[in-house]
This record gives structure tokens, sequence and C-alpha cells, in this order.
């Protein structure tokens, strides 16, 4: 699943008449990036969910053919927060470990690995498995740590949470469908049962989330095409 249902509030005016997702960097759409690399990996379906400007996403990426994928849509009226998207996605994602991507992210980490972590999520019984980068300058704090293979809120350092995860339907279990509600309690929650695994990128990452590093990272790999 990739989540585009963001405003992108940061982003304007660029958002106010182009939903963030489809916003160009090295000559192609932020989430064309993650389509592209989803296909390599050997994914075949994709659920994107959206609501600002969602029409303009369908009419973009259409069905998926292009890229070899099979493309669903999950339309919310206004944008549901992270959990709130993935719980009214739940029926076209299924009972199974699902991969989730930010679509306002760009990153070399290689999505195949969803299948090795899928299977180690069902051997211990995990909800949730999360993968951590370096802290960006905008966030120096950072988010979790990782203790043993497990997320955790007290190991230290504290990484920043890259956006991209693993989950099982059970995590969003308590979100009613169709209402808002964020990611981070679930994922305490998670911690706090020992549920939740966690491994570290050490690639490439950007958070998308202004214009001025939308500029620099297209500013990047322009220059190295």
């Amino acid at each position: 699943m990739i989540l585009a249902a963001g405003r992108g509030e940061r982003m304007r005016p660029l958002t106010d008449t182009c939903p963030k997702p489809l916003l160009e960097v090295g000559g192609r759409a932020l989430i064309a990036w993650h389509l592209a690399a989803l296909a390599a990996a050997g994914f075949r379906e994709v659920v994107i969910n959206h609501a600002h400007l969602g029409a303009m996403i369908e009419q973009a990426l259409g069905g998926g053919e292009r890229w070899g994928l099979s493309i669903a849509y999950s339309r919310e009226a206004r944008a549901l927060e992270t959990a709130g998207g993935i719980a009214n996605a739940l029926p076209l994602l299924g009972e199974d470990p699902f991969l989730v991507v930010n679509g306002d992210i760009w990153c070399d980490f290689d999505f195949g690995r969803a299948r090795t972590i899928a299977a180690q999520m069902r051997a211990a019984r995990l909800l949730a498995w999360c993968v951590l980068v370096d802290n960006p300058a905008h966030h120096p704090g950072g988010d979790f740590g990782i203790e043993r293979g497990r997320l955790s809120e007290e190991a230290r350092p504290l990484r920043t949470f890259s956006g991209i995860g693993v989950y099982r339907a059970r995590l969003f279990e308590e979100v009613t469908p169709g209402q808002s509600a964020a990611l981070a309690p679930l994922l305490r929650r998670a911690i706090a049962r020992g549920r939740a695994g966690a491994e570290y990128h050490a690639g490439r990452w950007v958070d998308v989330g202004t214009v001025e590093r939308l500029a620099e990272l297209d500013a990047q790999l322009r220059s190295e095409v």
C-alpha cells in the first residue's frame, strides 16, 4: 500500500493544483519511483489511498499496467491519517502481512525485503515491523530505537521512522473504518506487548516534505542521470 491521501500543506502552493505524490523529482512523479521499485521487487498488487485531488492520481496512474502492476484505490472523503487510511483499506489488503510506504518519501530501500520480514513476523507472531533511518536535520530527535530486533522507545540511539513498514490487519482492529487515526499509538501498544519488530536502513532516504527538499532531491537525481 502507498499512502497518498495527505494534503501537503507544507508544499503549497505546488499542492494546490497537484497532489503531493505526483510532484516530480528526477523526471518522474514521486509515486512513480515507488511503483517502479515495487514492480522490480516482484510485487504485482498495489493499493493506493487518496483524498486531496485523488482523481488526478487515478488519472495519472490508471490501473498500473505500465509498471506491470494491478492498482486498486482506497478513496477517502477526507484524509484519515496513517492508521485510519490503512484501516479503511483493509478489505483490499487482507490478513497476511502487507507492506506500506509513504507516498511522500524517496528511498533506495529494497522492497523485496518485505517477503523475508513477513516470514519473520509470522514466526514471531509480530503485528508490525518498522524500517528506521538516520535522523534528518529537520527531525534530529528521532522516533524509536532497536533492541534485539524489536522496535523500542527506550533503546538508543533513537532513529527516524522511515514511513516504510510491514503490518498485519490485527494491528488496526481498534480503528473504526472511516475514522481518522494516527499510527504511533498503535505502534507503542505493539511495542509494550513485544510484538513490533524493526530494522535499520543505512541507504538513501529523503522525506520530501517541503518545496526546498523537493528541489534539492530533484537536483541530485538529475545530476546522476
